[in-house]
């Protein structure tokens, strides 16, 4: 069979595909496998993160590598991060507050209370609530919701008194905190859906709670350093991983997914999995009539995520020893400016996220070096922001706000610099829109509403785009997901040809991506 793109998602199904004894074929248009989750090195030794740049509940990819006979820890090294990351609250002064969030529930509390006493006597009520939602969820984001029917699934039907669906997350989080800055330290993961706490849904609550109760790692060498040992346990097991190589579209016979043409060669399958931005990629590769739920139309009116403006800086000298590996500055108004996001108007006093890799990791920056990663979530180009006429002034902009982190003085020094916009996410990285987070999260565009894990016969997707959603350990889950729907159609398939039963679309068995 055919996997075409070779992000963390075709990576993970490939890896399952192969365990149960199909032979894969996955064709990747760079360079490089990982997609967005790679890391890449710039002139000066200077090395990146390109997107994901820490790694949550990894317990789904070390049974996944369990599964194909290893263990993750023998291929990545994982540094659990305490503290995971330092909140810095702007207010109308300067900084109005800090926490230095970690899993270690009493030194949580005295963060917490620096700023709100009466809030750290809830934080213990808070992760057992979460810890509650988490078990009953666990098993809806395990099954597929390619039926109607699913939607009234025992699981779906078990964790419904839990998910209150009516509630944004900030809203959940009101009945535990009062002060607005501590609702913030368990609500702002929403951005990793791209999405505002004030309207997403109020079941992620789940998400902070995974950070604190599961940690939050960093793979020493970045992200990347996942993505290559899947790569490279893949080849292990037999799995034909073809880079530089473009796949023009998808092949059908009749309403079945039958091969692909890649780089003018045609490639006969016995089923496709596609691992894309699903918004861009099925709409470059499956015709149409091939995606009756999912016409050009309904992918246009689908609502998005935001976008992420993004500074990759090489700076020589140091960093002060106040600034982390993870910083997050929360700008005064917090609401106001995720309003201003998801309404399409560019945030001039924007929240701001830093990477400074080497506060944990030595080997993402020459000796004397430090690389320095900036993400501030902006709108997608939906907004229609002339991104070549502000690109330079936003850029003034974000370092002028990085003052308020102590870095006053990082303009001289920079020796290495990448930016990327919206349109270069859309452009270079083939991501709809800009929007880097994929489809939203609401309600309507979840679960069964999502695109389906199995897309139609012979046709599956894999990542953001589809059940359950955005993030690595999710998007692993999903690739779980469509391995075992796909498995169980081949297997099928082959059981009804020994049986010589016919099928109305018959299995294409002759390519050598099969």
């Amino acid at each position: 069979m055919a996997v075409v793109g070779a992000g963390p998602g075709g990576l993970a199904a490939a890896l399952l595909l192969a365990r149960a004894g199909i032979h894969v074929t996955v064709f990747e248009k760079d360079a490089q496998v990982g997609g967005r989750t790679k890391t890449v090195e710039a002139p000066g030794g200077y090395r990146f993160d390109i997107g994901p740049t820490f790694f949550l509940y990894p317990q789904i990819l070390a049974d996944i590598f369990a599964s194909c006979g290893e263990r993750l820890e023998d291929h990545v090294k994982l540094e659990r991060l305490d503290p995971q990351y330092h909140l810095v609250f702007e207010g109308p002064d300067g900084i109005s507050g800090t926490i230095r969030a970690t899993g270690d529930v009493e030194r949580l509390e005295h963060e917490i209370a620096g700023l709100a006493p009466d809030d750290a006597k809830n934080v213990k009520a808070f992760f057992e609530e979460n810890r509650t939602k988490l078990r009953y969820f666990k098993p809806v984001l395990e099954q597929a919701f390619h039926t109607l029917r699913s939607m009234v699934s025992p699981a779906m039907l078990a964790a419904l008194p839990y998910l209150h669906p009516g509630r944004s997350v900030d809203r959940d989080l009101k009945r535990h905190f009062a002060d607005p800055r501590v609702r913030l330290a368990f609500s702002f993961q929403t951005k990793y859906l791209g999405m505002s706490p004030f309207r997403c849904p109020s079941l992620f609550t789940i998400l902070s709670f995974l950070e604190y109760e599961h940690g939050v790692y960093h793979p020493v060498g970045g992200c990347g350093a996942v993505s290559e040992a899947m790569a490279g346990l893949a080849t292990r097991i037999g799995v034909d991983l073809r880079l530089n190589t473009n796949v023009e579209r998808v092949l059908f016979d009749g309403k079945r997914a039958s091969g692909l043409v890649a780089d003018g060669e045609t490639f006969n399958a016995d089923a496709v999995l596609i691992n894309g931005d699903f918004a861009k990629v099925m709409r470059a590769l499956v015709p149409e009539r091939h995606r009756p739920r999912w016409r050009d139309a309904k992918i246009q009116k689908a609502r998005l995520s935001c976008s992420t403006f993004m500074l990759y800086l090489g700076i020589e000298g140091k960093m002060p020893d106040t600034l982390g590996h993870h910083t997050i500055l929360l700008a005064e108004g917090y609401e106001k400016n995720i309003r201003e996001i998801t309404e399409g108007t560019l945030p001039m006093q924007p929240s701001l996220y830093v990477q400074h890799a080497g506060y944990t990791d030595g080997g993402m920056a020459p000796a004397g070096h430090t690389a320095l990663y900036v993400l501030v979530p902006v709108p997608n180009l939906k907004a229609g922001i002339d991104w070549t006429a502000i690109r330079e002034t936003y850029r003034a902009l974000i370092l002028e706000r990085l003052k308020l982190l102590g870095l006053g003085d990082i303009e001289s020094r920079i020796r290495y610099e990448r930016i990327i916009d919206p349109t270069q996410w859309e452009e270079d990285f083939a991501v709809h829109e800009g929007a880097t987070f994929n489809l939203a999260h609401d309600l309507m565009q979840m679960l069964y509403f999502r695109p389906h894990n199995r897309f139609g016969p012979g046709l599956y997707i894999v990542g953001g785009g589809t059940h359950p959603g955005s993030g690595l350990p999710v998007i692993y889950e999903g690739a779980r997901i469509s391995a075992r729907l796909l498995i169980e159609e081949l297997a099928g398939a082959r059981a009804a040809a020994t049986a010589g039963i016919p099928e109305t679309a018959p299995l294409a068995t002759s390519g050598e991506a099969s």
